[in-house]
């Protein structure tokens, strides 16, 4: 099993095998041409987007700067946004939902490091895929950690740090992130 693979599936991995280090050049470069394209030339970005993701719908937009580990993980929903300043760690998969809105500074992070420091010194990573359901908004400044679903419908406070699922339907906010109230529609 090839170390991307491993990665992907969510076992131990070790982030400076060469493949690995392609892909992370390869989304830099790629992230860098996003960059210089001015905002009015939107066909273009959205060419290089969905050279740089996993799949996309047809209608999505990220604002500059944006920036990610590999960007091949990362499959952005139908109607999504990325407001300024986006981080995605994307490691392992990240699933965006359709109709997505995501404020400035949002950090998704499915990237992790062993608790142990004598593993954590050897350099071995692992990574847990995220998934934010559709019609989800997330605050400025939310950090969403490994392993974390949010559900369909859902509110993430500005400021919030997701540890944890976040059922569908609610309001949460807080560091950790807590559920606040339901959402009645």
């Amino acid at each position: 099993m090839t170390e991307k693979e491993k990665m992907i599936q969510g076992l131990s991995y070790d982030p400076l095998d060469k493949e690995l280090i392609a892909g992370r050049l390869n989304a830099r470069r790629l992230v860098s041409e996003i960059a210089k394209i001015p905002m009015d030339k939107e066909r273009q970005r959205r060419h290089l987007f969905k050279e740089l993701l996993g799949s996309t719908g047809k209608r999505f937009y990220i604002e500059n700067p944006f920036i990610c580990d590999y960007g091949y993980n990362i499959h952005w929903g139908e109607n999504a946004y990325a407001n300024f300043g986006c981080i995605i760690l994307d490691a392992a998969p990240v699933y965006i939902g359709k109709n997505v809105m995501m404020a400035p500074r949002v950090q998704i992070l499915t990237a992790n490091h062993p608790l142990e420091y004598e593993a954590r010194n050897s350099g071995i990573e692992f990574a847990e895929e995220i998934r934010i359901g559709d019609n989800v908004w997330i605050g400025g400044g939310a950090i969403i950690n490994s392993g974390v679903t949010i559900g369909e419908n859902s509110v993430i406070g500005s400021g919030s740090v997701v540890t944890k699922d976040i059922p569908e339907n609610v309001v949460a906010a807080g560091n950790p992130c807590r559920i606040i109230r339901e959402i009645k529609n």
